[in-house]
């Protein structure tokens, strides 16, 4: 395209623009939507535009005394003038592709040029304004995307509206930013209707109202709430604007954790104490509180409060369910605070070195200020952010409008959305957000009580086999109970059981308090306990005794653990018509020779245990692939299971040789310098731990096609990473159930 050419007419005064297609090319940001305006028929002021490549040229021409490129600019430019002749008063704005606070305001009032000279003459107002709006463009925007648009001066009254309303998404005009807002003629209310049809997208309108008529002057993206979105979107589709395929493809996934959660209503006007990691989303303001028991008095006098620890376990998962929201010094994304967390659906912020807790004097300091139990704090577990005071919250609003979206999305999505989840009240959250299945149930999730985990300590300390049956007797009680609920729950949906993973040093006491109170729950001397305790400690138990090693060692565990789910089923299915569908999968194998064996183990249990037909028929047997050697045996492992579930919080964790609990300490810094990208905790590592889940599918699936894939880590409910996901040859996946309507959404997109 020639030079000349970079300079035309977007919306002339009389007549057609007639662009072609390397012209409209050109346009951005406010340009493109007045020549959509424009070409729609609809009353837009007289706008013409100009490349920088072209006003660079003109003047280059003028140093040079030439004129050709100045004639057709000064044509253009008499496409402003009207049918009666008068060259009007001009305006100059910039157009780019996203607003910048450097970018020139709009300067109107400029007269017209007296002369073709004048048309180029950095000294006189129009080009000088046409100058400083080029020079105002930032360095990132490219050179051959800056264009500026000269318009004729507006006669009527100029007035700022939105095409639709930020929060509720209504169809405008509607007020923009508390600006004063009166009646406006009927044009105004088609022109939104218009506009918001060809741009899909809330706009800040611009307008002139010249008596009946309404001529746009500008128009650029306006923020909504999520909302206000998902209305507009239904909304859409509603008025055939969009196909419910559309109205899928355009909504932001994880904007829609921001319907599900309360969130605060002005988090820019208030000041950060301290920042973490954002772990579980929400916030939650209220009282500090420093214990379990604490949480769970506050609860039960009506107050909110925040439980305040330098990490959690097991033995406050009483106090995380009572408090509002739960802030911790340690941790990450896959810490016990932010998987019971977002299981639970608390706001938790997570990682906060800032914080340090001197519980002798129920005090903290959380960084230069020191705070003492029932001092008011407000926690944002959307971004990590601790604030002073108690913040007014916005309430979550679940309208119909989500309902209709995530069933549209499910028409055109292939991979099954399961939910992490492991008690009845968990179950039915995620069922009421659309969860196909129960994709990871883990067993020892299922003891965060006291008097559970009495009962998971006593077997855990176990001197001999003896004692161990012993013990076991209590934990098949609890676990038939459980697992018959939860089958129930599911009405024949399947549901996928871990066996027995409890990594030691989670559920055994610490502290010397928790010691003392363990040894007279169990009837032992305290120094006995510490003895035992001390013989049991591993150095690393995260690849220590647990998951399948401690099937293999302990075969009675195993044992207890499948007849308490046979019991369940056999329970479940005397109160339905629906078979149970029954998963078993087998943790943190790393050999072939391990799933043999469970499998043999487990088959000798299912055989005798007198299931209805319809639950033996559908029973499967599978393992989780959580290890690098796992991945790469894939294809001897494949002979002898029905699914591969992929852990990919583990794999992770060993493809990185990366603790998840200590790596907050130093994935920021790696962040900040550039070496990571992201934490890959969060947003699964494509080229590493990616290509290890695809060499592991390509090699099971070679030896068993039928093979089923899962996947049932925390990336499971990340955008970024279910995107990649979806591109593998995957059946399902799991994750906690408040990212269950988000998993939905992307694998549809």
């Amino acid at each position: 395209m020639t030079l000349a050419l970079e300079m035309f007419a977007i919306s002339p005064a009389t007549g057609k623009a007639n662009l072609s297609v390397a012209q409209e090319a050109l346009l951005a940001g406010k340009a493109a939507w007045l020549n959509e305006a424009h070409k729609a028929g609809l009353a837009v002021i007289p706008t013409i535009a100009i490349s920088r490549a072209a006003w660079d040229a003109l003047q280059r021409e003028r140093r040079q005394h030439d004129s050709r490129l100045r004639t057709h600019w000064v044509a253009t430019l008499f496409r402003l003038v009207g049918r009666d002749g008068v060259p009007p008063q001009l305006v100059v704005r910039t157009a780019a592709p996203s607003h910048s606070s450097g970018l020139m305001q709009g300067r109107s009032g400029l007269p017209a040029p007296q002369s073709e000279a004048e048309a180029v003459d950095p000294a006189r107002p129009l080009a000088r304004a046409i100058a400083d709006a080029f020079e105002s463009y930032p360095d990132v925007t490219e050179p051959e995307r800056q264009i500026v648009i000269v318009q004729a001066m507006a006669e009527g009254e100029l007035r700022l509206f939105l095409s639709r309303d930020a929060n509720t998404g209504a169809l405008g005009p509607a007020a923009s930013n508390g600006s004063p807002f009166g009646p406006f003629p009927g044009g105004a209310a088609k022109l939104c209707e218009a506009l918001d049809g060809l741009a899909g997208r809330n706009l800040a309108c611009l307008v002139s109202v010249e008596g009946d008529v309404v001529r746009l002057l500008s128009a650029r993206p306006a923020n909504a709430t999520a909302a206000a979105e998902l209305e507009a979107a239904v909304d859409r589709v509603d008025r055939r604007s969009w196909t419910p395929r559309e109205a899928v493809a355009h909504i932001d996934p994880s904007r829609l954790q921001q319907l599900l959660h309360p969130r605060l209503k002005a988090p820019e006007t208030s000041n950060v104490l301290a920042s973490g990691l954002g772990v579980s989303p929400g916030a939650a303001s209220g009282i500090i509180v420093f214990t379990t028991e604490d949480a769970a008095r506050m609860k039960a006098r009506g107050r909110h409060c925040i439980l305040v620890v330098t990490e959690t376990g097991p033995t406050d998962i009483e106090g995380m369910r009572a408090a509002t929201g739960i802030l911790t010094a340690r941790g990450g994304m896959t810490s016990h605070a932010g998987v019971v967390a977002r299981i639970t659906g608390k706001p938790c912020v997570a990682g906060v070195r800032s914080l340090s807790i001197n519980l002798s004097e129920l005090t903290c300091r959380i960084g230069e200020r020191e705070f003492r139990m029932g001092d008011r704090i407000t926690i944002d577990g959307s971004d990590g952010s601790v604030y002073l005071g108690a913040l007014p919250l916005a309430q979550p609003h679940i309208g119909g409008a989500m309902g209709k979206l995530l069933g549209w999305s499910d028409a055109s999505r292939e991979v099954q959305v399961r939910a992490n989840a492991e008690t009845v009240e968990a179950v039915t959250t995620a069922l009421s957000f659309g969860a196909e299945g129960i994709g990871l149930a883990r067993s020892e999730h299922m003891f965060f009580s006291r008097e559970r985990m009495v009962a998971l300590r006593r077997m855990i300390l176990s001197e001999d086999a003896a004692d161990r049956e012993k013990a076991l007797e209590g934990l098949v009680r609890f676990q038939t109970d459980d697992y018959s609920a939860i089958f129930t729950a599911m009405q024949g949906r399947p549901v996928t059981v871990r066996l027995f993973d409890p990594p030691l040093h989670e559920f055994l006491p610490r502290t010397d308090d928790d010691i003392e109170e363990t040894a007279q729950s169990l009837g032992l001397p305290v120094r006995t306990l510490k003895l035992r305790l001390e013989r049991i400690a591993e150095t690393n138990p995260m690849l220590g005794h647990r998951g399948v090693r401690l099937a293999i060692t302990y075969p009675e565990i195993l044992k207890m653990q499948i007849e308490a789910l046979c019991a369940g089923v056999r329970s479940a299915s005397g109160r339905q018509a629906e078979p149970v569908v029954l998963e078993v999968m087998v943790p943190f194998v790393s050999t072939v020779s391990e799933v043999v064996e469970i499998k043999r183990q487990v088959f000798d249990i299912i055989d005798r245990a007198g299931l209805p037909a319809a639950a033996r028929e559908k029973f499967q047997f599978g393992t989780m692939i959580e290890l690098p050697r796992a991945a790469l045996r894939a294809g001897e492992i494949a002979e002898h299971v029905d699914f591969f579930s992929f852990g990919t919080n583990d794999l992770t964790q060993t493809t990185y040789g990366i603790s998840r609990d200590d790596a907050p300490a130093f994935l920021s810094a790696y962040q900040r310098k550039g070496l990571y990208d992201f934490d890959p905790f969060v947003t699964l590592d494509q080229k590493g731990v990616g290509e290890m889940i695809a060499i592991a599918i390509e090699r099971g699936k070679r030896v068993n096609p039928a093979l089923k894939i899962g996947i049932c880590g925390e990336h499971a409910g990340d955008p970024a990473s279910l995107r990649f996901f979806a591109g593998l040859a995957v059946d399902y996946v799991s994750c906690s159930p408040y990212r269950v309507p988000v998993a939905r959404l992307t694998l549809a997109q």
